[in-house]
Parts: structure tokens; sequence; C-alpha cells
């Protein structure tokens, strides 16, 4: 008697599921699914090709019919890539100036910002935009006088502009301050200057109640800048490439450009690196997701 009710049990879940699906599912809600579904395709796809391309042979990738699914998972590229192609020390070239680009232009923003949003002073407005105007230029348009004043201040110095890290790390200020600066300036106009006149009044000093209030209020733009400013030194390639001769110093971008331009053509290498790099920028947007929408969020707005 149980097997025979069995199969009726099953066929009544089945139609109040589609019962609840009908009457869940209208035509707001389905043009929704439709256009969330085009989205997402064409946000993922393209990574999926990328990763997925550096599984296959020289072979599938310059097929007719494009191959969607790799043979095989051939690990050939990856294999290449750091025993011939040495990109082990890219990749800790992009790290050497990445992390201390992203770590400067955090310190360096936070106290700008915070001067711009609690202090009071002539200009202050005109400043934030003036900053803010340099990051709105081409870097291309940028980089003629900034080489020429970083050569200038090099032979005073006594040290070499080419095939300097720490020198491209100062270029690379140049570009991720401005922003990082606007960012958290309209950030910390959203925390309550009652918080910190409260510490003032307990006696804390100024650079206290930045360290004590107002940076742990602030971590969630923090964290989006220290990613966004990241971002932005570990794919830069322009600056990278007037910088850099040597190939032992090259960073991922400009390494991966090389390998492109080989005579031998090896688009499965290039999809293999191109993966590599990406990974680290996805892996930190998805664990930093939270810090992200909430710093974007209430940066966004002014106080």
């Amino acid at each position: 008697m149980t097997g025979n009710s069995s199969p009726r049990a099953s066929s009544d879940d089945n139609l109040n599921l589609i019962e609840h699906l009908a009457r869940w599912i209208t035509w707001p809600r389905f043009v929704f699914s439709l256009i969330m579904m085009f989205f997402l395709t064409s946000i993922l796809f393209p990574f999926y090709w990328m990763a997925s391309s550096s599984f296959k042979t020289y072979a599938e990738i310059g097929a007719r019919e494009p191959v969607y699914i790799p043979g095989a998972l051939r690990w050939e590229a990856y294999k290449e890539l750091f025993d011939y192609w040495k990109f082990g020390a890219n990749i800790l070239n992009s790290m050497k100036v990445a992390i201390p680009t992203s770590i400067i232009a955090v310190i360096l923003s936070t106290l700008g910002a915070y001067a711009v949003a609690r202090l009071r002073f002539r200009g202050k407005e005109v400043l934030l935009n003036g900053i803010l105007l340099v990051y709105l230029f081409p870097g291309i348009l940028l980089i003629i006088p900034l080489f020429a004043m970083v050569a200038q201040i090099g032979a005073r110095l006594g040290f070499e502009v080419q095939d300097n890290l720490p020198v491209l790390v100062v270029t690379y200020l140049a570009q991720t301050l401005p922003v990082a600066l606007y960012m958290l300036a309209n950030y910390f106009r959203t925390i309550p200057k009652e918080i910190e006149q409260a510490g003032l009044i307990d006696g804390c000093s100024r650079l206290s109640v930045i360290w004590r209030i107002t940076l742990p209020l602030a971590i969630p733009a923090l964290v989006s800048v220290s990613i966004y400013t990241f971002m932005i030194a570990w794919n830069e390639f322009l600056y990278a490439l007037v910088f850099l001769n040597r190939r032992e110093l090259f960073t991922m971008p400009i390494k991966i450009s090389t390998i492109h331009n080989d005579p031998d053509p090896r688009p499965h290498v290039v999809m293999a690196a191109s993966t590599i790099m990406t990974l680290p920028v996805v892996i930190l947007f998805l664990a930093m997701e939270r810090f992200l929408t909430e710093g974007l969020t209430a940066g966004g707005v002014k106080g």
C-alpha cells in the first residue's frame, strides 16, 4: 500500500510545485529574470572562455567551429608559462608594485580626505575638485610630463628612473591617489561629527580620534579604496611599458603582451596567463563583497 501511494504523493508534490511557480511568475518577474540571465551570461561567459581556452590545444582554439568545452584538462600551457616564460617572477613583480601602491594610497588619502572632510581651510573645495580633475585626464596625457619630472628628480638625487619598481609605485600614486581621496572624503562626511567631538572632549588628540574612532567606522571605505587602488596597479600597462625595459622586471600585463607578440603564436599560454592575472582580483572582490558594497554605497552619499 505504501508502494502504491508514493507515486501519487510524488505527482501531488510536482503539481504543487508547478502551481506555486505559476503563481509566483508574473510578466514583470519573467522579464526581469531574462534580463538578469542576459547580463550574467555576458559577464561570466568571457571569463569562462578565457579559463577554458587555457586548457585547449592550438587546434581547438583555431578551429573554424568554436569549441566551448576543451577535450581534456591539459596543463601544458601553465607548465610552459612557468617553466619557459618564467611567469612566477612577473607575478612577484606585480605584487611588489600593486601592494605598496595600495597601502601608500590608503594612508595618504586617509589623511588628505580627513582634512578635506573635517578641517576648515581656504580653497578646500577647489583642492578636492582639482585633484579629481587630474584623475579625469587620460594617463597617456600625464605620462610624458610625469616621466620628465621623475627623471629630473632622479638626476638630482642620483637614482635611475628606468627599471626601478619603487619609481613605478610613485607614478601609480598619481593615478590612484585622486580617486582614493575623493571616495574617502565623501565617506568621512557621512560619519557624524558628534562622535569625534565626544572623543576630543574626553581628551583625545586629533590623531587619536582618527585612529580610535574614525578609522574603525570607515573600514568598509578603506577596504573599497585599497582593493580599487590595488586593481589599478595590478592591471596597469602603459606606465610599466614606459618605465621598465628589463624582462626580469616586467609586470604581468607587459609579460602577457610579450607572449602575445611572440612570432610563434601561443594563444592558450596567453589565456593561461590572463586567467592567473584575473583570479586574485576576483577572489578579493568575492571575499570583500560586503565591505565593497557598503563602502561604495555610503561613500557616494554626501553628508
